[in-house]
């Protein structure tokens, strides 16, 4: 794996925490009048930080598992909406979210960190995406990342246009 995703994939809890401390605390749930030409999942601000702790080790530490150690495994998508209902993400600590972001993005880096050849090559399938690599789904997990980023610039964008 190219040493560029590592540290795309190793900066990225620092980054999102750097962006989501330029929402004001008060717009952490600000829901704005139109979703459209949002990059990422239409969640608000601290659903973007709950969803991508969550798809971090709901999703693609336990897909990475699947890979790793099944013959070709269906890797299926998670509702997320569903998820944020369920797990209360308007109301979650935003201290707590980070922390359990950090502490599973380590635990994804050492994961991969140690592959193989023959281990980044062996596949399945992801509902949604198709046939999938573990170097293919590194990239993925790389990709959603920025669409998180995004998704909060976009917010970010809806806030300073905002006719309050």
């Amino acid at each position: 794996m190219d040493e560029c995703v590592f540290f795309a994939l190793r900066r990225f809890p620092s980054e999102l925490a750097a962006l989501y401390a330029a929402i004001p605390s008060a717009d952490a749930a600000w829901v704005p009048l139109s979703w459209e030409g949002i990059p990422s999942e239409r969640f608000t601000a601290i659903e973007q930080i709950c969803h991508v702790r969550d798809i971090e080790i709901d999703g693609y530490q336990l897909r990475l598992r699947r890979l790793l150690e099944e013959d070709n495994p269906l890797l299926l998508s998670i509702d997320s909406e569903r998820v944020a209902r369920e797990r209360g993400y308007p109301d979650a600590s935003v201290e707590q979210v980070f922390d359990a972001l950090r502490e599973a993005r380590e635990r994804t880096l050492r994961t991969i960190a140690g592959l193989n050849g023959s281990q980044w090559q062996r596949r399945g399938v992801f509902e949604g995406y198709g046939p999938v690599t573990v170097k293919g789904l590194v990239h993925y997990l790389c990709s959603h990342d920025q669409q998180h980023l995004a998704g909060l610039h976009w917010l970010l964008g809806q806030m300073a246009s905002r006719a309050d």
